[in-house]
């Protein structure tokens, strides 16, 4: 027994730097595939109005909710963002069933035209079990997970991802609100509370509907997105609710938010972010 045991631990210690360079390969690895994808983005993103500042004429044609929003987050009498650089912190899980996930999260996007590229990190313990990316350009979008930066878990493209992916940029603009003004966006009057919002790109339009109280913030966005479910996919109702305000890059901005899928057995949450950082018009 002491001589099996002996062996054992020969054979851990030979495995484990193996396997720990093999981690080190793939996250380096994956990285440079997420950094290529950024300066993609980046290099393709317009400088429109660059140096204009928003006025408080730019919004005479919106809903009163709309206006009300960008007058709370402070954007009148800032400069049109035309690139963003963000960092978030939080959890998420696969399923109802699913543990939560703690992950850490960089993400880039471009205005004109619309883009983006979501790089994660998640974690069990202090250990990066698994790295995610994101990616919309092109009105084509796509999602990658790989276990261990190594072993391909879902690698997700089509019609359906596509939707998805424009859907979330649309829902994520309420952290680069001036992209509001842009002539690619609309938006039809509901009540005093709400009004629905269109982004059009490559020849597609999508709609949603955004929520506000009175002091014009920002409260819920809700959109029908297609969710992934084993064999193919499902057109459900989709919500990302504001849980907390903060300030960042001098506008008041929703800090925390999730993200729920609104099912016919009841609500599914399975993503709470915080915004830990921003910056806008950043370098190529």
């Amino acid at each position: 027994m002491r001589r099996v045991l002996g062996w054992v631990l020969i054979a851990v210690a030979l495995v484990l730097p193996v396997g720990l360079c093999a981690l080190l390969f793939g996250l380096r690895r994956f990285s440079r595939l997420v950094r290529r994808d950024v300066r993609a983005l980046l290099a393709q993103a317009a400088r429109t109005r660059e140096g204009v500042v928003v006025t408080e004429e730019m919004l005479q044609n919106l809903p009163e909710p709309v206006r009300r929003c960008l007058g709370y987050t402070g954007t009148v009498g800032k400069p049109f963002v035309n690139t963003v650089r963000l960092k978030q912190k939080g959890r998420m899980h696969p399923s109802a069933k699913g543990a939560w996930i703690p992950l850490e999260a960089e993400e880039y996007y471009s205005v004109q035209p619309p883009g983006f590229v979501w790089d994660a990190t998640m974690y069990r313990g202090p250990l990066p079990i698994a790295r995610g990316r994101d990616i919309y350009a092109g009105g084509k979008g796509r999602m990658l997970i790989k276990a261990g930066s190594l072993f391909i878990v879902v690698d997700d493209k089509g019609e359906e991802m596509d939707q998805g992916s424009m859907i979330r940029y649309l829902s994520e603009m309420i952290w680069f609100p001036t992209a509001f003004l842009g002539d690619n966006v609309s938006f039809e009057p509901i009540n005093d509370e709400s009004a629905r919002v269109t982004l059009t790109d490559v020849n597609k339009s999508l709609s949603a509907t955004m929520y506000f109280d009175e002091e014009g913030r920002f409260t819920d966005f809700v959109a029908k997105r297609y969710r992934t479910v084993l064999g193919g996919y499902e057109l459900e109702t989709w919500s990302t609710p504001t849980y907390e305000y903060g300030e960042h890059a001098g506008l008041k901005l929703p800090l925390r938010g999730g993200a729920v899928w609104k099912l016919p057995k009841g609500d599914l949450k399975y993503v709470d972010i915080t915004i830990t950082d921003l910056e806008y018009n950043i370098a190529r």
